[in-house]
């Protein structure tokens, strides 16, 4: 998507601090960060949200899990603990059309969910 702002980054279309990068995914540090650690794990592959995953993403939803769970192990993060979180869709607060993994530590996470009548 030319106007994906994930995609532009995983183009090298825009400058990010990458923390990681392999043929199927890039992991780079949130420009609005809500903890002392917080990265983003993107897929290379354009899919505009967890709803639009298709069956034969399988492999690729598990690595994005994976490569949390390494990242935070690199960052000397996971023995304290971590949290994953992705928004789905406006609702659940989905900003950015691309479906990213965030992985937030470093202190003590709260939990910020309010639930809205």
């Amino acid at each position: 998507m030319e106007d994906c702002i994930f995609c532009k980054i995983v183009n090298k279309d825009l400058p990010s601090e990458i923390v990681f990068e392999d043929n199927e995914i890039i992991v780079f540090k949130t420009t609005q960060p809500l903890a002392p650690i917080h990265v983003l794990i993107v897929p290379k592959k354009h899919i505009a949200s967890i709803d639009r995953l298709e069956d034969n993403d399988i492999e690729l939803a598990g690595k994005l899990v994976l490569t949390a769970r390494n990242i935070a192990r690199d960052l000397n993060i996971s023995e304290k603990g971590y949290k994953l979180m992705f928004h789905v869709g406006e609702h659940g607060g989905q900003e950015i059309q691309h479906v990213h993994l965030h992985l937030m530590g470093g202190a003590k996470m709260e939990e910020e969910i309010k639930i809205i009548k």
